[in-house]
């Protein structure tokens, strides 16, 4: 088959118009991306089973609390304890490395006598992070 670049004007078109015959192959290349089952990859993983019976740790590695209750009892970490146990968790976590964070919140109408004893308890495990939570409370009384 000849075919020629051009010549004079007269004369008819000898190239063949490719134009439609790549518009076809493109809508057969998108019918068959389409038409391709998606495969999926699967992998077992087993995953550990939540156990709510399970207690968690007294001392928490990062950071614990310390609440003091308007009637004097005394929260570690949401739960009721006395001050005996609170000194054997406080030397827990002097004995972590890094040592977590203590956050200390006294109600307002919390006895000062008892804040006093748990801030001596404090002081005497040797906490060296300590933090007083909710002094804002305190901000328009004076």
């Amino acid at each position: 088959m000849a075919i020629s670049s051009g010549g004079a004007e007269g004369e008819p078109m000898m190239d063949m118009n490719t134009t439609p015959l790549i518009d076809v192959m493109l809508v057969l290349l998108i019918m068959f991306i389409i038409t391709i089952p998606i495969q999926t990859h699967a992998v077992k993983v087993d995953l550990p089973i939540n156990d709510p019976s399970a207690k968690k740790p007294d001392v928490d590695p990062q950071k614990n609390k310390i609440v003091i209750q308007p009637d004097g009892v005394i929260l570690w970490n949401g739960a009721p304890t006395d001050e005996a146990t609170l000194q054997q968790y406080l030397v827990q976590t002097t004995q972590l490395n890094p040592e977590p964070e203590l956050h200390f919140q006294p109600d307002p109408a919390a006895k000062y006598e008892k804040v006093d004893k748990v801030l001596a308890i404090i002081k005497r495990s040797n906490v060296s992070k300590l933090g007083f939570i909710g002094n804002e409370q305190y901000r328009n009384d004076f």
